[in-house]
C-alpha cells in the first residue's frame, strides 16, 4: 500500500517536472527562432532541444499547435536522436502546416519542402529534397516534396525528393518513398507502393 503511494506520489513529481521543463524550453527556443528567423505559429511545443538551422534567404515557416519531440522518452516508442529542422541553400522554402507532430524528425530542405496540416510523423523520419552531396556527379538537383493534409507517415519511414504525397495517406514504418503516393491510400515497402485504398 504504502509502495503504491510513493509509486504515484513520484510520478506526478515526474509529471509536474517535466511540463516545467517543456514550458521553459519552448521559450527559450521561440526566442532563439525569432533571433534566427523561423516563423513559429501559436502554441508550438518542444519537448527537448531542437536544432534549427536555417541558411541566409531561405524561409522556415511554421504553423500553428505543432509539437517537436526531441527528448528521447518523450515518445515511448522511442527517439534516436533530437529533431531537426534546417535549409540549406539561399532561396529554400520550407513550411509546415497546423496541427503537425514530429518526433526525432529531419527535415532537409535545399528546395522546397511543403507540408499540410494534421501531419502525424512518426519516431526517427527523414524528409528529404535533396541527395545532400550537391558536388557529386551522381547526384541530380534538388526537387521539390508536397505532403497533403491528414498525413501519416510511420516509424522510421524516408521521403525522398520530387515526392507528392496526397490527402490522407498512411505511410507504412520503414517505408522508402521515392515515388507519388495518391490520396485516400495505405502504402507501405521499398520502394514505397500503394496497397489499399482508404
Amino acid at each position: 500500500m504504502l509502495h503504491e503511494i510513493i509509486n504515484k506520489l513520484l510520478t506526478k513529481i515526474g509529471e509536474f517536472l517535466s511540463k516545467i521543463k517543456t514550458k521553459v524550453i519552448s521559450i527559450i527556443t521561440r526566442f532563439y527562432c525569432l533571433f534566427i528567423g523561423v516563423k513559429l505559429g501559436k502554441k508550438t511545443i518542444f519537448y527537448g532541444i531542437i536544432k534549427f538551422k536555417r541558411a541566409s534567404n531561405s524561409i522556415i515557416n511554421i504553423g500553428d499547435n505543432v509539437r517537436f519531440r526531441s527528448s528521447e522518452t518523450s515518445n515511448l516508442i522511442g527517439i534516436n536522436h533530437k529533431c531537426i529542422i534546417a535549409t540549406h541553400l539561399p532561396k529554400a522554402n520550407l513550411k509546415i502546416g497546423n496541427n503537425c507532430g514530429f518526433s526525432g524528425t529531419v527535415i532537409g530542405c535545399f528546395n522546397e519542402i511543403t507540408i499540410g496540416n494534421d501531419l502525424k510523423c512518426g519516431a526517427n523520419t527523414l524528409i528529404t529534397d535533396s541527395d545532400w552531396h550537391l558536388n557529386d556527379a551522381r547526384s541530380s538537383p534538388p526537387k521539390p516534396i508536397k505532403i497533403g493534409n491528414n498525413v501519416w507517415i510511420g516509424y522510421g519511414a524516408i521521403i525522398m525528393k520530387g515526392v507528392t504525397i496526397g490527402d490522407n495517406v498512411l505511410i507504412g514504418a520503414g517505408s522508402v518513398v521515392t515515388k507519388d503516393i495518391p490520396a485516400n491510400v495505405i502504402a507501405g515497402g521499398n520502394p514505397c507502393k500503394v496497397i489499399k485504398q482508404l
